[in-house]
């Protein structure tokens, strides 16, 4: 059964409308600006645990003491 000449092209208009707006998603969800702000934001949160924030402030702190030990020996 043939198909009307009109229908097929609005099928295909339809799918190109369907297909260009998912590309538009998908480069949007794969943005490195957007993946790299995402990243930020979880890593300041992770730092952000007192457990993580206080650990990086003593391994630096013992860091400090051992350069400033070794500068005045």
């Amino acid at each position: 059964m043939a198909r009307d000449p009109d229908t097929i092209q609005r099928e295909i208009e339809n799918a190109r409308d369907a297909l260009a707006e998912t590309l538009d998603v998908l480069g949007e969800k794969a943005s490195p600006r957007r993946l790299a702000d995402n990243g930020k934001q979880a890593v300041a949160a992770k730092l952000q645990d007192p457990k993580i924030k206080y650990s990086l402030i003593a391994v630096g702190a013992i860091l400090a003491l051992a350069i400033l030990r070794k500068l005045f020996r």
